[in-house]
């Protein structure tokens, strides 16, 4: 094990000081950043996405963030070999990485590889998919997936849109269930890696009150002004994978399908917030997932990791 190259992973869900806790870290001198978050790949998407500032990156370098358009997708594949190559990167550098964020399905392709060849994510298949939900409701696309991929049907619940949504594309593109092809193909797992995990998990009831908080600041520093900037600045619609972020979602179906009323505000601010807490939810799950087969050191709050981890790494 002398060989292989530490690599420290902070997770936690939205708003529980996960990047803050990083960053101090960062100050003792021997880290280095990587974010681990799908929203803050994006360019021009800063308010919405909590994204540190331009004084805050200057202080505390963050690799992996403003790398690409909101018009362009980018791959937990993508993410993994951008990663991999940073990760030896910062070692050659004679400094040990930190990878710090909350997109679950990221750092699970990390800690347990990728099958290979499955098929790109297809828009217009997705598209079709969600038509039908709209249609038809969920149950239906659920039964619809049962009926192709039993085992994936006993796996989710009709509340697992995104999941659904993946395993009927891949279906419609090759004919296959997304559970065989993931049985049958290798994973290509970075072993040269140990990984330490560190998950930030605060109280449900606390994470709500900061969730909310923070986006009560977002909208009064100007969140919706942002989204308009985009409209005037990219070709956007709703089934780009950046407008399907929490909250953008949300604020470009206002600007473009409503009255902009106080009253149709007033839901979109309700909807974000329902939105970002079922954000939470999942990354609740992810992680606990996650922890039934790697190890984990757990904190209730910022102070007890932040003792912890100074111990650990200080």
């Amino acid at each position: 094990m002398s060989n292989q190259l530490p690599v420290i992973n902070l997770m936690g869900p939205t708003a529980s000081g996960k990047t803050a806790l990083a960053c101090e870290l960062y100050e003792q001198g021997h880290f280095e950043l990587i974010s681990v978050d799908s929203a803050l790949v994006y360019q021009d998407m800063d308010i919405g996405t909590a994204k540190p500032t331009k004084e805050e990156q200057a202080r505390y370098p963050h690799h992996l963030i403003d790398i690409i358009t909101p018009l362009e997708v980018y791959s937990a594949a993508q993410f993994v070999e951008d990663a991999c190559r940073l990760i030896d990167d910062i070692h050659a550098r004679g400094k040990t990485p930190i990878l710090v964020g909350g997109t679950m399905l990221y750092f699970k392709a990390l800690l347990e590889g990728l099958s290979s060849n499955l098929p790109s994510a297809d828009y217009a298949v997705r598209a079709e998919i969600e038509a039908k939900a709209e249609r038809e409701g969920w149950e239906s696309v659920y039964q619809e997936l049962c009926k192709v991929d039993a085992l994936a049907g006993q796996k989710f619940k009709v509340s697992d849109k995104q999941r659904i949504i993946r395993a009927l594309e891949v279906f419609r593109l090759t004919g296959q269930p997304i559970t065989k092809l993931q049985a049958e193909q290798p994973k290509n797992i970075p072993y040269r890696y140990t990984f330490h995990n560190h998950a930030l998990l605060p109280d449900r009831v606390e994470l709500h009150k900061r969730i909310e908080q923070r986006l009560k600041t977002m909208w009064d520093i100007g969140f919706l002004h942002e989204v308009e900037g985009l409209i005037e600045k990219y070709d956007l619609n709703d089934n780009l994978p950046s407008m399907r972020s929490v909250g953008y979602r949300q604020a470009l179906e206002f600007i473009q399908k409503s009255d902009l009323s106080v009253e149709k505000r007033r839901e979109m601010e309700d909807k974000s917030l329902f939105a970002t807490r079922q954000l939470a939810k999942r990354q609740y799950t992810w992680l606990r997932s996650l922890q039934e087969s790697h190890n984990f050191k757990t904190y209730l709050t910022v102070q007890q990791a932040q003792e912890d981890l100074r111990k650990c790494y200080g």
